[in-house]
């Protein structure tokens, strides 16, 4: 039998680790840059089209290479960085693989131009899927300048697997800050199809921070600043009332290097333990720096997972260095473990008798409805198709009880009393609608009762009115007495810039004022006074999710202002309210699911009901 066992051409080799190496545009960013790190670069300009898919560039100054090593640096396995087995557990530079730029010029057409300052002359290398097109002196600047056109040229299928420019933007701005965090003492600009969009001096790391989060948060961070034997933890925290919703502006460096920890980011929650509000993650840029021979970087080939010799010890000291750093700054109200848990409880039994004494006497603030003013023509029209559900209702009477069942029936209201009828709603038969745990609406129809979602509901309703907006390009705008200002992160900028002509068709009216700077003039009147900025905020949050799903822009912009703008669960409603929901979500064309796919309401059946007793 013949022999079927054969090498790979390099050529496909190279295109194999690309595979793994090289997922995105962003891969090309982030390798090209850390080269430019390791080259020793005081500046690093990173140049995009087309969201990478057309060029990426990164200029530097470092070091440059001679004209062997230019050639070598295509090589597969071929590296700077490590000699022998050793070297793996030394390493303190952010490639040492050998791979990267084999992998890349297998699936693009790369220009390479460096010069060493020792040399007059610089050299010139082209390469096209895998196979060097050019190698010959040329004039250049001292350091290294790398160009990637027409990335996976020759890998359509990739090609095609690639999301929008906004995605694969998002991503390349990813990489760019987490590098850009990491040395802080570099100068770092980023343009993109001929704009500039970051320009970071250099400076100290909360310079940098506020660079490129925003100036806001300069008011936000508590900074971290501890030392042992094993371990330097230094960075910075949010103070726990700028907490966020969602799990963005988290960052942990490791010897400089970006890396993802469940397990650490598990240590910085513990450490605010009750100073959190609920459902909300806080923000931290934190630089730990331990010996190299107690990690180990070589897990996976993006370098973002590492190994501690000793987890659970840095995990203690992580904790601990983010609970001192906040009871030192007085975020935190006492580091006395044992004390704190004496004075939770007293004031727990303080307010729990407090409310015992004035129960009686007090109720509850019901919660403002935002978006009750729906009555367009389709709305009005739709609602007729609804109608049916509510047949009979008033003639439907329960069954007459024997002594026994009255008893028992008797028994059921005096508890229900007990329990809460501030009002009224055990202690009567009422077709009135009511809520459960300020999260769901109860409502009687014909054949039983339905249990609905009030948040999952008024977002059915305002995504229908907001794309009714749009369509129709009608909308309602409240006016401001006092203009504000809104100063965002670079990303959510960039966002908001693409989405400002749809944001402002829903009733917003905002405007540029500068780069990461926007004047707000006015809101929708569903927006409530003060939650302006917050609501644009948490807008393009949901946008940023929702791009994935390469939604309209129109679809996704009211999905967002949909999900930002409803009522949210735990919050307290009228009758009244809630009637209006039900009336509005029945007008609706699709009620039963919300736009993010879930049920808005589920139905019960008195009959079914009845077969479980």
């Amino acid at each position: 039998m013949a022999d079927i066992i054969q090498l790979l051409p390099d050529s496909i080799a190279n295109q194999i680790a690309a595979g793994e190496v090289i997922q995105r545009p962003a891969s090309v960013v982030k390798e090209l840059m850390e080269n430019s790190i390791d080259a020793g670069s005081t500046s690093i300009k990173l140049v995009v089209k087309d969201a990478g898919k057309t060029l990426i560039q990164v200029i530097d100054n470092g070091s440059g290479m001679s004209e062997t090593d230019a050639r070598m640096a295509f090589e597969r396995h071929a590296t700077s960085k490590i000699r022998e087995t050793s070297d793996l557990f030394a390493i303190r530079t952010m490639g040492f693989r050998g791979e990267a730029m084999a992998s890349i010029a297998a699936i693009a057409q790369v220009e390479m131009r460096t010069r060493q300052a020792k040399n007059e002359l610089g050299t010139r290398i082209t390469i096209e899927a895998s196979e060097i097109k050019t190698h010959e002196a040329c004039q250049c600047v001292v350091g290294t300048t790398t160009s990637v056109k027409n990335l996976f040229f020759n890998v359509p299928v990739r090609r095609n697997f690639l999301k929008s420019n906004t995605v694969e933007m998002r991503y390349i701005i990813d990489e760019f800050q987490r590098i850009a965090l990491a040395h802080s003492d570099v100068f770092f600009s980023l343009h993109h199809n001929g704009k500039e969009v970051l320009h970071l001096p250099s400076g100290n790391l909360r310079q940098r921070v506020v660079g490129i989060l925003g100036k806001k948060y300069n008011q936000k961070l508590v900074p971290i600043d501890e030392e042992t034997d094993v371990v330097r933890i230094i960075g910075y925290v949010g103070k726990p009332e700028f907490a966020r919703k969602k799990r963005s502006d988290q960052y942990f460096f490791v010897n400089t290097r970006f890396i993802k920890s469940g397990y650490l980011h598990h240590a910085v929650i513990g450490a605010f333990e009750e100073l959190l509000p609920k459902g909300t993650h806080p923000l931290y840029v934190i630089f730990i720096e331990i010996d190299p021979s107690k990690i180990d970087i070589n897990v996976h080939p993006t370098k973002q997972e590492i190994k501690f010799d000793d987890e659970r010890l840095i995990y203690n000291y992580l904790r601990v260095a983010v609970r001192h750093a906040l009871g030192q700054y007085n975020v935190s109200p006492v580091l006395d473990f044992d004390q704190e848990t004496f004075m939770t409880r007293q004031v727990q039994m303080e307010a729990q008798q407090q409310k015992a004494a004035g129960q009686s006497g007090e109720s509850s603030k019901i919660g403002d409805f935002a978006g009750g003013n729906m009555t367009s023509p389709r709305e009005k029209s739709n609602l007729k198709n609804w109608q049916k559900l509510y047949e009979g209702i008033e003639a439907f009477d329960p069954p007459t009880s024997d002594s026994d069942n009255d008893e028992t029936e008797a028994v059921t209201i005096e508890s229900s009393l007990e329990m809460d009828d501030s009002d009224g709603t055990f202690s009567k038969l009422t077709k009135q609608p009511y809520q459960v745990h300020q999260r769901y609406i109860i409502s009687s129809i014909k054949s039983g009762f339905m249990l609905i979602d009030q948040q999952a509901a008024h977002e059915r309703i305002l995504y229908e009115k907001y794309l009714y907006t749009l369509n129709q390009n009608t909308n309602t705008t409240q006016q401001q007495l006092f203009a504000k200002t809104m100063n965002l992160s670079i990303a959510d900028a960039m966002i908001l810039k693409e989405i400002l002509p749809q944001v402002n068709q829903l009733g917003f009216d905002v405007q540029e004022f500068g780069k990461e700077t926007f004047v707000i003039h006015g809101a929708p009147p569903e927006i409530k006074s003060g939650e302006e900025e917050q609501s644009i905020e948490i807008l393009i949050e949901q946008y940023r999710e929702n791009v994935d799903l390469k939604l309209d822009i129109r679809e996704n912009v009211a999905r967002s202002m949909a999900r930002s703008a409803s009522i949210k669960h735990g919050q307290s409603l009228t009758p009244l309210e809630m009637q209006s929901i039900i009336d509005e979500l029945f007008a609706c064309e699709i009620p039963y699911q919300s736009p993010r796919g879930t049920n808005c309401f589920i139905t019960f059946d008195l009959e079914e009901l009845a077969k479980q007793f």
